[in-house]
């Protein structure tokens, strides 16, 4: 295992093109003489939020971890968070998975997150766990010589980290893939394997697919203080609970466990979550039958239990909650305790669909239980029920949450969330908690309230029917300001207005970078793939993305600057999700051209805004297609190292005959504004052909930029001089640097705009400028929502 701490041949020309100014001696890795400021363009959240852990000894300080984007801590005065893992470059882009982070509660600077993003061969890099002793400002790393899974199933169980409040020098972590259990005893400089603990687990979601395939493994370490004891839950239904009472020397089963964790109405169950309420002397357990976060409920029975063990008795108690309004529970999610208030503790469902989740609450260590939401029945038992809530949504700031839905009798378009994992009280405050759902943070700090609201639901006897009880409900409100999860697909800078493409969310319109903006929600995308604008009349916006259903088609169209968004005609053949592919627009906003994704449809193209559509003469399917910004008749398009051009309209496009170009990887290119026939390509394949080429005649002939060794996207801003031609900005390596780099000169000279303190991982699908400020520059990142950087001061 090793440690470290973080504070080219370029190929030969694609063709020997007509002399282009600048290229043969263009430089690259130039100190930039402005510094940038870097933020968010603002959504709140966007993805999933598996853990927020609260350090028990020092207030206010919260952690939060995300599947893909990376680590945040809570700021208290600013009640925003603060991302701890912007510095992880490209070739770690792993390290922005956080499958679990632990906060010591002796030294509360210290803190530690387990990071790797996939453990199978998506991810080529093996896990580690990141060590800080400055609250996570600066790190240090211990390579592991296994994966972990930050987005892989079960990744928001746990945590798989911990530090022993005993000896903190002391760190546990839990590994998958029958990796075992691991510790360190050098503040998480080091580790090693814990020989003597006896099971590596065994229980895996679904042996046929090569992402659900893995071993859970050993899922979560606690400590009993009192005692002096630290229990393991283990992945495997029929030994699912171990302990040691002598610091981890040797481990025994724990009696009654596989009883108590192993099945839940004859289904088999893992331990999911655990927590020690210390004063009662109670190790509390949630089981499920799915790792998570995306199953539903069992074909017959409880899908899952909340356990009670008595650490002075060994006595286990089933204190599952017996009611859920719709049913069967379908299994457990998130567990926390009030250390406040012993005795206190809540538990979260997984996945409980429709019409909502659910939250428990016990103030009787789970001797009896209230829901957050309950049904309300008529005398006719009509469906669907109205629904009595404890507290109500507030989605100020995130609007989009509502996904573009209406409230639909029970089932509200603003949610408790979905897959919830995450669920935290304070330790100091028993009035503020927060949960991580699939989209947001939601909290509150009048969470005491619900002790005084008492039931619900009663029962009218003289109507025969039930009532919704007097309850005034308090207010649960988004927490996640200042973290940023968004998968960015494309960018279009219109000036004035930006236009993004996101996988999951589809997309959204921002006409203020501080504020969330408009969720393009007709089409109703499940995931944004592609953007676009007419050059010449920037009120024509087009959009593509995949869609769920047969209804809508796969091509939005605005004609007023993405304010409202019309649907466009579903085209025979291409169907459901994944495969909104690429959509451009001509620079009068006249003719549209559609690359379906699904690899088998051949591109077409629209002259009366999508309501019709004709296949495209001459293109292959899967085709990468561009519009010229100045010519309406020109449009572009590339696929597997063949360029093509249409002068007509793009009714008809032709091979240019353009030889060199990357026939393999992913590839990007664009048209220049204000430039007739100029073209930049980016892309390519490690090994293989790779780096970015400029054409100055319409995709005929292509010159090499030989700054970069590998280059992924290119865009364009304002000029620096006002004749002068557009900034270039390219998310590139130039000999070993990678980085995102800023031309003002036409190609001549590249300066690094970014910093080692600012990398984003992998920032590979698009970039561009804006059209009116020089210098800004929006950068897609995949999973930490949408960078911008401006000149500062």
């Amino acid at each position: 295992m090793r440690r470290r701490t973080f504070a080219a041949s370029l190929g030969a020309a694609a063709v020997a093109a007509a002399a282009v100014p600048g290229t043969a001696a263009a430089k690259a890795g130039g100190r930039c003489e402005d510094g940038y400021a870097w933020r968010n363009a603002v959504v709140n959240g966007g993805g999933y939020v598996p853990g927020i852990v609260f350090n028990e000894t020092e207030a206010g300080l919260i952690y939060a971890r995300t599947d893909i984007g990376g680590l945040y801590r809570w700021q208290e005065g600013a009640q925003t968070w603060k991302p701890l893992l912007d510095w992880v470059g490209w070739d770690l882009w792993g390290y922005t998975g956080v499958v679990s982070v632990a906060t010591d509660p002796v030294e509360p600077k210290r803190v530690y997150a387990a990071v790797g993003t996939y453990t199978n061969d998506w991810d080529p890099n093996s896990g580690a766990v990141l060590y800080s002793d400055d609250y996570g400002d600066s790190w240090g790393v211990a390579e592991l010589p296994f994966k972990q899974g930050g987005n892989m199933p079960g990744r928001g169980m746990g945590e798989r980290l911990a530090v022993d409040p005993s000896d903190n020098k002391v760190v546990y972590l839990g590994a998958p893939n029958g990796n075992g259990l691991w510790r360190s005893v050098d503040f998480g400089r080091t580790w090693a394997k814990v020989e003597a603990f006896p099971n590596a687990g065994n229980f895996v979601q679904d042996p046929s697919s090569d992402y659900s395939d893995d071993n859970q493994g050993v899922i979560w370490i606690d400590f009993d203080t009192a005692g002096d004891r630290i229990f393991v839950g283990v992945a495997d239904p029929d030994d699912p609970l171990y302990a040691s009472a002598d610091r981890g020397a040797t481990w025994q089963a724990v009696d009654g466990a596989a009883a108590a964790l192993g099945r839940a109405d004859g289904n088999r169950t893992i331990p999911k979550q655990a927590a020690v309420d210390h004063e009662n002397g109670h190790l509390f357990v949630v089981t499920g039958w799915d790792p998570g976060p995306y199953n539903g409920a069992p074909s017959a029975g409880r899908g899952g239990s909340v356990q009670r063990l008595s650490l002075a008795t060994g006595e286990w108690t089933d204190v599952t909650p017996g009611y859920n309004p719709i049913g069967t529970i379908p299994g457990f999610g998130g567990l926390t305790v009030d250390r406040s208030t012993p005795g206190t503790l809540m538990v979260a469902t997984q996945n409980n669909w429709w019409p909502d989740e659910i939250l428990y609450r016990s103030t009787d260590s789970g001797a009896t239980w209230e829901t957050s939401w309950d049904y309300v029945w008529d005398a006719n038992w009509s469906w669907p029920p109205a629904r009595a809530d404890r507290f109500d949504m507030d989605s100020t700031g995130s609007a989009w949450l509502s996904f573009g839905n209406s409230d639909d009798g029970p089932a509200y378009a603003v949610k408790h969330g979905w897959m919830i994992d995450a669920l935290a009280i304070d330790p100091h405050d028993s009035d503020r908690i927060m949960w991580g759902t699939g989209a947001t943070i939601w909290g509150t700090e009048s969470l005491t309230q619900w002790d005084a609201q008492g039931a619900l639901v009663g029962w009218d006897s003289e109507a025969g029917h039930q009532i919704a009880l007097p309850v005034e409900p308090f207010t649960v409100a988004v927490r996640a300001e200042g973290l940023e999860e968004t998968a960015v697909q494309d960018i279009a800078a219109l000036g004035g207005t930006l236009v993004s493409a996101t996988g999951d969310l589809g997309g959204f319109v921002q006409t203020d970078l501080d504020e969330a903006g408009v969720q393009i929600r007709r089409p109703n995308w499940t995931s944004g793939r592609s953007v676009d604008f007419a050059a010449l009349n920037r009120d024509v916006v087009v959009g593509s993305g995949d869609v769920e259903g047969d209804v809508d088609g796969h091509v939005g169209v605005s004609v007023d600057g993405g304010a409202t968004w019309l649907t466009t005609a579903r085209l025979d053949g291409v169907t459901g999700g994944g495969n909104g592919g690429t959509v451009a627009v001509g620079a009068d906003g006249a003719v549209i051209v559609w690359s379906p994704g699904n690899g088998t449809t051949a591109p077409v193209f629209s002259t009366d805004l999508g309501q019709t559509w004709t296949p495209v003469e001459g293109l292959p399917a899967g085709a990468l297609v561009r519009a010229d910004r100045v010519d309406a008749n020109r449009f572009y398009a590339f696929a597997s190292g063949a360029f093509y051009a249409s002068v007509n309209g793009g009714l008809a496009f032709a091979a240019t005959g353009a030889a060199g170009l990357p026939a393999s990887g992913l590839v990007d290119f664009r048209a220049v504004p204000s430039k007739r026939a100029q073209l930049w390509l980016a892309g390519g394949e490690t090994g293989k052909t790779y780096g970015m080429w400029r054409s100055t005649d319409g995709g005929k002939r292509w010159t090499r930029v030989r700054d970069f060794a590998e280059a992924d996207a290119v865009g364009f801003g304002k000029a620096r001089n006002r004749h002068g031609y557009p900034t270039i900005f390219a998310s590139a390596k130039a000999g070993t640097t990678r980085g995102i780099w800023r031309s003002t000169d036409e190609g001549r000279n590249w300066v690094r705009v970014n910093d080692d303190a600012h990398q984003w991982a992998w920032t590979g699908k698009a970039v561009t400028g804006d059209p009116d400020v020089y210098g800004r520059v929006y950068i897609a990142t995949n999973g930490r929502g949408l960078i911008y950087g401006d000149i500062a001061d």
